[in-house]
């Protein structure tokens, strides 16, 4: 069992910027690979970013790429996603997941999700 929670979301402005965390209180989030898909309503499920859990490799969907960049800070068992040049397409309820690269490869979740965090950008 593996328990994720996100922070950071938030209200911001089209072409504003935001920080998401993913952290993993009571577990070494350093071993496990880290997604972050994200849901606006009425839309279907989108994975957006995830990372290996070495930091090797990472991966970034067509519409966030150049703009998001992904990270993780294994002292801080933390996973990051900064948001650059955030429009209203980007507004969502971001999750952060723990599953496997294969799944993350094919944008399938793992089993593990946080509660989420909302991100609203609007002018």
């Amino acid at each position: 069992q593996v328990q994720l929670v996100e922070s950071g979301g938030g209200l911001v402005k089209p072409g504003g910027s935001l920080r998401l965390s993913c952290a993993a209180p009571g577990s070494t989030l350093d071993y496990y690979n880290v997604g972050w898909f994200r849901q606006a309503p009425g839309k279907e499920r989108e994975a957006v970013s995830c990372i290996r859990s070495g930091g090797e490799s990472t991966y970034f969907a067509d519409s966030v790429k150049g703009r998001f960049t992904i990270s993780r800070d294994n002292a801080r068992n933390t996973v990051y996603l900064q948001m650059h040049n955030l429009n209203v397409e980007d507004t969502a309820v971001y999750y952060c997941n723990q599953g496997s690269w294969a799944d993350y490869r094919r944008d399938r979740p793992g089993k593990y999700w946080g509660q989420g965090t909302q991100v609203i950008v609007s002018s």
